[in-house]
Protein backbone atom coordinates (compact mmCIF):
# COMPACT_ATOMS: atom_id res chain seq x y z
CA UNK A 1 0.00 0.00 0.00
CA UNK A 2 2.85 2.34 0.92
CA UNK A 3 4.54 1.60 -2.45
CA UNK A 4 1.34 2.50 -4.33
CA UNK A 5 1.11 5.83 -2.48
CA UNK A 6 4.76 6.57 -3.27
CA UNK A 7 4.30 5.83 -6.96
CA UNK A 8 1.10 7.89 -7.07
CA UNK A 9 2.89 10.82 -5.44
CA UNK A 10 5.82 10.51 -7.87
CA UNK A 11 3.49 10.40 -10.87
CA UNK A 12 1.63 13.49 -9.65
CA UNK A 13 4.94 15.33 -9.14
CA UNK A 14 6.07 14.36 -12.63
CA UNK A 15 2.81 15.68 -14.14
CA UNK A 16 3.17 18.96 -12.23
CA UNK A 17 6.79 19.25 -13.34
CA UNK A 18 5.86 18.73 -17.01
CA UNK A 19 3.03 21.26 -16.77
CA UNK A 20 5.44 23.78 -15.24
CA UNK A 21 7.92 23.24 -18.09
CA UNK A 22 5.16 23.76 -20.69
CA UNK A 23 3.94 26.91 -18.96
CA UNK A 24 7.49 28.30 -18.78
CA UNK A 25 8.12 27.45 -22.44
CA UNK A 26 4.85 29.13 -23.43
CA UNK A 27 5.63 32.33 -21.50
CA UNK A 28 9.19 32.56 -22.90
CA UNK A 29 8.54 31.62 -26.53
CA UNK A 30 4.98 32.84 -26.99
CA UNK A 31 4.07 29.46 -28.50
CA UNK A 32 0.70 28.23 -27.34
CA UNK A 33 1.07 24.94 -25.47
CA UNK A 34 -2.10 23.55 -27.05
CA UNK A 35 -0.84 24.22 -30.59
CA UNK A 36 2.52 22.72 -29.61
CA UNK A 37 0.81 19.54 -28.40
CA UNK A 38 -1.28 19.38 -31.61
CA UNK A 39 1.87 19.63 -33.74
CA UNK A 40 3.51 16.94 -31.62
CA UNK A 41 0.46 14.71 -32.01
CA UNK A 42 0.56 15.25 -35.79
CA UNK A 43 4.21 14.28 -35.98
CA UNK A 44 3.60 11.22 -33.81
CA UNK A 45 0.63 10.13 -35.94
CA UNK A 46 2.59 10.53 -39.16
CA UNK A 47 5.60 8.60 -37.95
CA UNK A 48 3.88 5.31 -37.26
CA UNK A 49 6.29 2.47 -37.76
CA UNK A 50 5.94 -0.95 -39.21
CA UNK A 51 8.74 -3.37 -38.29
CA UNK A 52 10.86 -0.41 -37.21
CA UNK A 53 10.65 1.52 -40.49
CA UNK A 54 8.92 4.86 -41.12
CA UNK A 55 5.76 4.51 -43.14
CA UNK A 56 5.61 6.18 -46.54
CA UNK A 57 3.08 8.59 -48.00
CA UNK A 58 1.75 5.69 -50.04
CA UNK A 59 0.70 4.04 -46.75
CA UNK A 60 -0.30 7.12 -44.76
CA UNK A 61 -2.90 8.64 -47.09
CA UNK A 62 -6.09 7.10 -48.43
CA UNK A 63 -5.42 7.70 -52.12
CA UNK A 64 -8.77 6.21 -53.14
CA UNK A 65 -10.28 9.63 -52.32
CA UNK A 66 -8.43 11.20 -55.25
CA UNK A 67 -9.04 10.83 -59.00
CA UNK A 68 -6.71 8.20 -60.45
CA UNK A 69 -5.14 8.28 -63.90
CA UNK A 70 -2.83 5.87 -65.69
CA UNK A 71 0.18 7.66 -67.19
CA UNK A 72 3.55 7.01 -68.72
CA UNK A 73 6.21 8.78 -66.67
CA UNK A 74 9.82 9.36 -67.67
CA UNK A 75 12.58 11.34 -65.97
CA UNK A 76 14.38 14.47 -67.11
CA UNK A 77 17.11 16.85 -65.96
CA UNK A 78 17.80 20.56 -66.48
CA UNK A 79 20.79 19.67 -68.67
CA UNK A 80 21.52 19.51 -72.39
CA UNK A 81 20.35 15.90 -72.66
CA UNK A 82 16.78 16.91 -71.71
CA UNK A 83 16.41 20.62 -72.46
CA UNK A 84 19.19 21.48 -74.88
CA UNK A 85 20.48 24.05 -72.36
CA UNK A 86 23.74 23.89 -70.46
CA UNK A 87 24.83 25.61 -67.26
CA UNK A 88 25.51 29.24 -68.02
CA UNK A 89 22.50 29.54 -70.34
CA UNK A 90 20.21 32.29 -68.96
CA UNK A 91 17.22 29.92 -68.93
CA UNK A 92 19.06 26.88 -67.54
CA UNK A 93 16.95 25.20 -64.86
CA UNK A 94 13.99 27.56 -65.35
CA UNK A 95 10.64 25.94 -66.08
CA UNK A 96 7.87 27.21 -68.36
CA UNK A 97 6.07 28.54 -65.25
CA UNK A 98 9.14 30.60 -64.30
CA UNK A 99 10.10 28.63 -61.18
CA UNK A 100 13.42 26.82 -60.88
CA UNK A 101 13.49 23.05 -61.28
CA UNK A 102 13.43 21.29 -57.93
CA UNK A 103 13.63 17.74 -56.59
CA UNK A 104 11.97 17.66 -53.20
CA UNK A 105 8.88 16.25 -51.53
CA UNK A 106 6.97 18.50 -53.97
CA UNK A 107 9.07 18.40 -57.14
CA UNK A 108 8.69 20.24 -60.42
CA UNK A 109 7.40 18.05 -63.22
CA UNK A 110 6.48 18.57 -66.87
CA UNK A 111 3.14 17.63 -68.41
CA UNK A 112 0.79 18.28 -71.31
CA UNK A 113 -0.79 21.52 -70.08
CA UNK A 114 -4.09 20.72 -71.78
CA UNK A 115 -4.37 17.71 -69.45
CA UNK A 116 -2.64 19.08 -66.34
CA UNK A 117 -2.49 22.89 -66.14
CA UNK A 118 0.46 24.62 -64.47
CA UNK A 119 0.16 24.32 -60.69
CA UNK A 120 -1.57 20.92 -60.75
CA UNK A 121 -0.42 18.75 -57.84
CA UNK A 122 -0.11 15.03 -58.55
CA UNK A 123 0.99 12.20 -56.32
CA UNK A 124 3.27 9.78 -58.12
CA UNK A 125 3.92 6.57 -56.13
CA UNK A 126 7.64 5.99 -55.74
CA UNK A 127 8.44 9.61 -56.62
CA UNK A 128 6.36 11.76 -54.30
CA UNK A 129 4.34 14.85 -55.09
CA UNK A 130 4.84 16.45 -58.48
CA UNK A 131 3.78 20.02 -59.19
CA UNK A 132 3.27 20.77 -62.87
CA UNK A 133 5.68 23.60 -63.64
CA UNK A 134 6.87 22.77 -67.13
CA UNK A 135 5.82 21.49 -70.51
CA UNK A 136 7.71 19.52 -73.12
CA UNK A 137 7.40 19.26 -76.85
CA UNK A 138 7.37 15.45 -76.70
CA UNK A 139 4.91 15.21 -73.79
CA UNK A 140 1.40 14.55 -75.05
CA UNK A 141 -1.75 13.40 -73.28
CA UNK A 142 -1.25 11.21 -70.22
CA UNK A 143 2.52 11.56 -70.13
CA UNK A 144 4.73 13.11 -67.46
CA UNK A 145 8.39 14.05 -67.17
CA UNK A 146 9.67 13.88 -63.58
CA UNK A 147 12.57 16.11 -62.60
CA UNK A 148 15.81 14.60 -61.28
CA UNK A 149 19.09 16.39 -60.67
CA UNK A 150 21.33 14.04 -62.64
CA UNK A 151 21.13 11.67 -65.59
CA UNK A 152 22.26 8.86 -63.29
CA UNK A 153 19.29 9.56 -61.01
CA UNK A 154 16.93 9.45 -64.01
CA UNK A 155 18.17 5.98 -65.01
CA UNK A 156 18.86 4.50 -61.58
CA UNK A 157 15.85 5.84 -59.70
CA UNK A 158 13.15 5.98 -62.34
CA UNK A 159 13.70 5.25 -66.03
CA UNK A 160 10.32 4.93 -67.70
CA UNK A 161 7.21 3.61 -66.00
CA UNK A 162 3.53 3.18 -66.74
CA UNK A 163 1.61 3.62 -63.49
CA UNK A 164 -1.42 5.05 -61.72
CA UNK A 165 -1.03 8.56 -60.33
CA UNK A 166 -3.45 10.64 -58.25
CA UNK A 167 -4.72 14.15 -58.94
CA UNK A 168 -4.47 15.95 -55.60
CA UNK A 169 -5.32 19.43 -56.87
CA UNK A 170 -5.99 20.84 -60.33
CA UNK A 171 -3.84 23.85 -61.19
CA UNK A 172 -5.04 27.32 -62.19
CA UNK A 173 -2.24 27.98 -64.68
CA UNK A 174 0.10 29.69 -62.21
CA UNK A 175 2.94 28.61 -59.95
CA UNK A 176 5.35 30.75 -57.92
CA UNK A 177 8.54 30.03 -56.01
CA UNK A 178 6.70 31.05 -52.82
CA UNK A 179 3.96 28.47 -53.41
CA UNK A 180 6.47 25.70 -54.07
CA UNK A 181 8.52 26.66 -51.02
CA UNK A 182 5.42 26.71 -48.79
CA UNK A 183 4.42 23.22 -49.96
CA UNK A 184 7.89 21.81 -49.25
CA UNK A 185 8.21 23.50 -45.86
CA UNK A 186 4.79 22.51 -44.50
CA UNK A 187 5.63 21.38 -40.96
CA UNK A 188 3.22 18.45 -41.01
CA UNK A 189 5.00 17.00 -44.06
CA UNK A 190 8.62 17.23 -42.91
CA UNK A 191 8.64 13.68 -41.56
CA UNK A 192 8.24 12.41 -45.14
CA UNK A 193 10.53 14.89 -46.89
CA UNK A 194 13.79 13.04 -46.32
CA UNK A 195 12.43 9.92 -47.99
CA UNK A 196 12.43 11.73 -51.33
CA UNK A 197 15.52 13.95 -51.13
CA UNK A 198 17.90 12.12 -48.78
CA UNK A 199 20.26 11.12 -51.57
CA UNK A 200 19.91 14.30 -53.59
CA UNK A 201 20.96 17.88 -52.98
CA UNK A 202 18.47 20.00 -51.04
Amino acid sequence: MKKIKNWTRRFAMLCLFLMAILATFQSISGVNAESLMKQFATVISTTKTVSGTVRSLEDEIDWSKYPKLNVTATGYTAGVESTGKSEGHPEYGITYSGVKVKRDLFSTIAADLTVFPIGTILFIPGYGYGVVADKGGAIKGNELDLYYETVDDVYNKWGKKKLDIYVVQKGNGKLTEQTLKALNEDKAMQVFRGQYISTEKR
